[in-house]
């Protein structure tokens, strides 16, 4: 009995050492790996007896990717307490052969796999692969659920993630996505710093307006980001917003289906959003406005607010501190705040001064339209015409003259005259002081206010930074104005000191007299016939027409840009009795005056009295009051010929000026010179653009 229970177990022996034998051999022959037949039987363990092997990989379209499965985030995740086979229910045996197939989501998460496969996310697809299926975005091993900082799609990771295909050039070229910018433009935005900057998980990211499975184009009707669709996408968050848009007149007709309606994107844009309070946006509501309204931009452009905004003066008034951003409405509407019932206290926001007349100016002019108002366009039709004849008639004349000289340097009919020898005075002390004044008060001024004139240009906010900015340059703007009034008084105050109360017909219209004369009209004659080559040069006396025509440019000029410079500082003050339209008139004489004034220095003025080829590159008699007397008897030999034959010529006989006045007064007369012809090329150069 017991010898047959032992042969027994020696045939089993036997047999089980025959088997292992046949699977050792077996296992040999397919590379040392465990076969199995059964899944039901396979656990997490089998599993991860391969893959846990960092460096286990697979072969995808010719390319190696990795197979590995961290264990221990895998455990931890959503799925954890799942088997492998519970995703990947295709597989039976391992080694895997065939390989199994991509995990469907779709037996679990039907709904959100429904609402995927209509996303531009499944629907562009290469080489029949979706551009990003479930795994894409949440991960495959990793899934946490999205209030787990470790999730994929955590509000905090969600642009991380999505920046993993949208900064990609390889899939932004494969699936002709927006540009990789879009990422960091939100990263940059309101939303983005609310979010990465602040922590606040109440900014938007990118699924709450795009959507987290039904992403679709914005060309997509049913898009989130549709434009019919996006003021209402935005009021999840910004409903306060929506209520005053629906009520607006862009909102009706956003709601109507108009195709002209204004949505959010088109004026906040869509990924770059900035706080309005950023001074990129403040100038960025001129160009949005713009787009649609490019007449009433034109004409706030022409106003202070708008010049001084171009020029990076962010509290002057835009568009939507006038009209609001969301709730505009027309004029016309009791409810606008431009109505005439709101205006004043809208314009009290930053005016505290404002009445009733003060407001109402035109905010908008179009002074070239008689019907906006006719006291504003016949003084604008009057400066046009002024400027349009002086600048024609001493532009011609500067001309002639230019080629007249050439033409006598070249035939040798002129020399220069010799700086040698005796000097005459020319100018007394006070004529020298008040010229110098001028001149640093109208550099002044011209530095300071012409380029708010030419806001729009590149050089008139180069002008103005150098002096610090528009507020800066309107404080210095008002100090040389004080200066010019006075230059004026004084210079007024001279005259009547010097002649007293006889005047005379002598010293009204004599020689000496700087008053138009008849000789004038008769010297500006015989002048442009000398140009023309068919009279000789005439003689001048004491003064000259076109020294007189700067004289009496300055006593226009001064009370003309004067007066109107004052209504537009004081406004309050003048509009007591005046309309509000005087402030529209005081804006066209007070820049086209400047404009003329400045046009006609820096040009006929300094070609006239430097830079003709006989003074050229200057004369500094201005500045030393001293001119050299064979200049002096070539220049004005009537005058000259008076005082020999009345024996005054000694009185004005003097010593030539020392080497220091020579020397400051070309430093001096340089620098005007070359801030007056920069101001006047930059002038030139935008009038002909």
């Amino acid at each position: 009995m017991n010898i047959r229970l032992l042969k027994v177990v020696l045939c089993s022996l036997v047999v089980i050492a025959g088997i292992s034998l046949v699977g050792l051999r077996g296992r040999a022959q397919t590379g040392g790996k465990k076969r199995a037949t059964a899944a039901p039987g396979m656990s997490n363990t089998d599993c991860l007896a391969c893959h846990s092997n960092s460096e286990l990989t697979k072969e995808v379209d010719g390319k190696s990717v990795s197979v590995f499965v961290n264990e221990e985030p895998f455990t931890a995740s959503v799925h954890g307490s799942l088997d492998c086979t519970s995703c990947h229910t295709d597989i039976r045996e391992y080694p895997h052969d065939p390989a199994p197939q991509r995990v469907s989501c779709a037996s679990c998460h039907e709904a959100v796999s429904q609402e995927h496969r209509t996303s531009i996310h499944a629907s562009a697809r290469v080489n029949g692969q979706p551009a990003a299926g479930c795994a894409d975005c949440h991960g495959s091993h990793d899934i946490f659920r999205a209030e787990d900082s470790r999730s994929r799609v955590n509000r905090f990771k969600i642009a991380e993630t999505c920046a993993e295909c949208h900064t990609n050039p390889e899939k932004i070229r494969k699936y002709g996505l927006a540009a990789a910018h879009i990422i960091q433009s939100y990263r940059g935005s309101a939303h983005g710093k609310g979010m990465f900057d602040s922590g606040l998980s109440i900014s938007a990211t990118c699924s709450d307006c795009h959507g987290a499975h039904g992403v679709r184009a914005k060309s997509d009707p049913a898009a989130m980001t549709a434009s019919a669709n996006l003021p209402s996408m935005c009021s999840k968050c910004h409903l306060g917003i929506l209520n005053d848009f629906e009520k607006s007149t862009h909102g009706r007709l956003w709601r109507s289906g108009d195709p002209r309606a204004p949505n959010c994107a088109t004026c906040h844009n869509s990924h770059d959003i900035q706080s309005p309070t950023h001074a990129g946006v403040q100038k960025q509501i001129l160009d949005q406005c713009g787009n649609c309204h490019v007449d009433q931009i034109k004409t706030y452009q022409q106003t202070f607010h708008g010049k001084a905004t171009s020029l990076g003066m962010m509290v002057a008034a835009k568009c939507a501190d006038c009209h609001t951003a969301h709730l505009n409405l027309p004029a016309a509407d009791p409810h606008s705040t431009v109505s005439t019932t709101n205006v004043v206290s809208t314009c009290a926001k930053c005016h505290s001064q404002v009445t009733a007349r003060i407001v109402s100016f035109n905010p908008h002019p179009m002074p070239e339209k008689k019907e906006e108002g006719a006291a504003v366009f016949y003084v604008y039709q009057f400066m046009k015409w002024l400027l349009l004849g002086v600048f024609s008639f001493f532009g011609l004349h500067t001309i002639l003259w230019f080629q007249r000289s050439v033409v006598g340097w070249l035939r040798r009919e002129e020399q220069r005259p010799s700086t040698e020898g005796p000097y005459v005075i020319r100018f007394v002390t006070p004529h020298r002081l008040t010229h110098i004044v001028i001149v640093l008060s109208f550099l002044g001024l011209a530095f300071t206010g012409i380029p708010l004139h030419f806001s729009q240009t590149g050089w008139g906010g180069f002008f103005t930074s150098l002096v610090g900015g528009v507020e800066v340059s309107r404080f210095f703007h008002r100090v040389w104005a004080v200066v010019t009034f006075g230059y004026a008084g004084y210079h007024l105050w001279y005259l009547a000191r010097r002649s007293g109360i006889r005047l005379t017909r002598a010293t009204l219209f004599g020689p000496d007299s700087i008053a138009i004369r008849w000789q004038d009209f008769l010297d500006l004659w015989r002048n442009l016939k000398w140009f023309l080559y068919l009279g000789p040069r005439p003689k001048f006396d004491r003064w000259t027409y076109w020294e007189k025509f700067d004289y009496y440019a300055v006593f226009w000029g001064v009370p003309v840009i004067g007066l109107s410079g004052l209504v537009l500082w004081f406004p309050w003050i003048f509009t007591r009795l005046l309309p509000g339209s005087i402030l529209n008139i005081a804006m066209i004489v007070h820049g086209e005056e400047a404009l003329l004034a400045v046009g006609f220095i820096f040009t006929f003025h300094f070609f006239h009295n430097h830079l003709r080829p006989e003074n050229f590159p200057m004369d500094t008699v201005i500045f030393t009051g001293k001119m050299p007397l064979a200049k002096f008897i070539e220049e004005r030999p009537a005058e000259y010929e008076r005082l020999v034959r009345e024996g005054r010529l000694e009185e004005i006989l003097t010593d030539p000026p020392t080497v220091h006045a020579r020397r400051l007064s070309l430093w001096f007369g340089s620098f005007a010179l070359t801030v007056g012809l920069a101001i006047a090329i930059a002038i030139f150069v935008s009038l002909i653009r």
